[in-house]
């Protein structure tokens, strides 16, 4: 995570002009808008491309999807990825005293479900799932599940047990087995 400070009075907002072109922000928010509403996935690919979100072969952008309407080149979505309906992927976080920005990575065929929203920095892996209306706050490992605010891992499709349950499994040395 790139961390810039923002010195003056106000909150790190206010000086969102010295960090991005308005230029570049308005033409991005009005592409970012016409492919939240396109239904051609074609389209929606083709648009995005455009303002330097890299897109894979056969991704499919729900509608009302929103990629960072700041820096969406700092955007990486991989073959047959599929980004949910009203799913937000922000690479950028405007605080008090300063912004941080981070690329997000969605891997190959990974899913982020309906509402998610994805914060600067994370990679989703390849054939992870990300719950709908989940927050995702760390990397997610490849093919995982993880599920809420913020997201935790809810199953593996390696074979591995569901954290939930209470149950290690032997094999991850990341666990603890008693």
């Amino acid at each position: 995570m790139d961390r810039r400070p923002t010195p003056g009075a106000r909150n790190s907002l206010w000086s969102w002009p010295d960090a991005k072109s308005p230029l570049a922000v308005v033409r991005n928010y009005v592409v970012i808008v016409l492919a939240r509403i396109c239904p051609s996935l074609r389209l929606k690919n083709w648009l995005l491309r455009r303002i330097g979100v890299t897109v894979g072969a056969g991704v499919s952008w729900g509608l009302e999807s929103t990629p960072d309407v700041f820096w969406p080149e700092r955007i990486t979505v991989g073959d047959d990825a599929i980004v949910g309906y009203d799913a937000t992927l922000l690479c950028h976080e405007f605080l008090q005293e300063e912004y941080r920005l981070g690329d997000v990575v969605v891997g190959e065929s990974a899913m982020i479900g309906a509402g998610a929203v994805v914060l600067p920095g994370v990679t989703v892996g390849e054939g992870a799932r990300v719950a709908a209306n989940s927050l995702v706050a760390a990397d997610v490992p490849p093919e995982t599940t993880v599920a809420g605010v913020p997201a935790k891992v809810v199953s593996r499709s390696d074979g591995g047990d569901d954290p939930a349950d209470g149950t290690a499994d032997p094999d991850d040395p990341t666990e603890s087995v008693e």
